[in-house]
């Protein structure tokens, strides 16, 4: 059962993160504290949400490089809507961030799956044209706290039973992800299609259809993050999230989700960024510039891809070897 266990990847990037924890609370006590720990995983919920959302379109053997551009986009809109009717309510507000990201990740998948156009030459057009799109509607302009409503500002940070309901809402996301990736119908067709495409169509699944589900989920959750981070940070400009999309992608390689796709899990993908949300907290604290945090999530996505390379490989040996005994 314990070895078990240890060959368990979620397991081993537990034990890595209560580790990191330790390790770093042996010279810094106040960094292990419950308070500090709560505050380490509301500054990930973010990351959470977005690695939940990259990890269905990976699933399907494709990449949404747009999600960052997609939620400073959808961030715009809204604290732009905000300022010109300071009046609509915030369910309201987050009702359009959610229908404006779902329709820029239907414009991927739409272009992944009816033009035929690799995923990642979309995701990398889109991701300059959102950016364009701020520009235009901001004119280059920042749209600042005073600028905001109260309530607007207010969602993210308020405390309910001890956590933000930022940290609330990531909670409610991964539970939404769980259901949806091992009861649903179109969870397990991810699975299928990035297992196997071509068998999956033999079952009756549509595999343009399905890569274009994951996109528009993906958009969906890049449009209710574009809220949360611009009503938090209280500021809206062109650049918010600037490189996010490699910490996500990041988060989900060192979680176990296979960039070949049809390998990956909700607890994975959570850990993953919780790993990175403990390195990015501890940087300061062991006098590190945060600047280091890009380069050591491009080195986490090469070390995670050949780890995960490996496993695979070594477990078509095994199977080659059993087929092999059999004849």
């Amino acid at each position: 059962m314990m070895m078990q266990l240890l060959r368990s990847r979620e397991a081993l990037l537990a034990l890595a993160i209560v580790a990191m924890i330790v390790g770093i609370s042996t010279r810094f006590g106040a960094f292990a504290a419950p308070e500090n720990l709560t505050n380490v995983f509301n500054d990930t919920a973010i990351l959470i949400m977005l690695a939940l959302a990259q990890m269905v379109v990976i699933l399907t053997r494709c990449i949404d490089l747009s999600v960052a551009s997609n939620l400073a986009l959808t961030g715009m809109i809204v604290a732009t809507l905000n300022t010109i009717v300071p009046g609509l309510p915030v369910p309201a507000l987050i009702a359009v961030a959610l229908l404006f990201g779902a329709a820029f990740g239907a414009v991927n998948g739409i272009l992944v799956w009816k033009l035929d156009i690799p995923p990642i030459v979309v995701t990398l057009g889109t991701l300059t044209i959102f950016r364009g799109i701020i520009f235009l509607i901001s004119d280059g302009q920042w749209i600042n706290a005073h600028e905001m409503s109260d309530s607007f500002k207010a969602l993210p940070r308020v405390v309910f039973l001890g956590l933000p309901v930022l940290s609330w809402v990531a909670i409610a996301v991964v539970g939404l992800f769980a259901v949806l990736v091992t009861r649903a119908p179109l969870g397990r067709a991810f699975f299928a299609v990035g297992g196997n495409p071509d068998a999956a169509v033999y079952t009756g699944i549509d595999v343009g259809f399905t890569r274009f589900m994951a996109f528009v989920i993906a958009g969906a959750v890049s449009g209710l993050c574009g809220y949360l981070w611009v009503a938090r940070y209280a500021v809206a400009y062109v650049d918010i999230a600037a490189g996010f999309e490699l910490e996500v992608v990041a988060a989900c390689v060192i979680g176990g989700i296979s960039i070949a796709g049809g390998i990956g899990s909700v607890g994975g993908a959570v850990l993953g960024a919780l790993f990175l949300g403990v390195i990015k907290n501890a940087l300061p604290v062991i006098n590190i510039s945060p600047f280091w945090q890009l380069a050591i999530s491009g080195s986490a996505i090469i070390i995670a891809v050949a780890f995960n390379a490996r496993s695979e490989r070594n477990k078509g040996r095994v199977i080659l070897k059993k087929a092999e005994h059999l004849v």
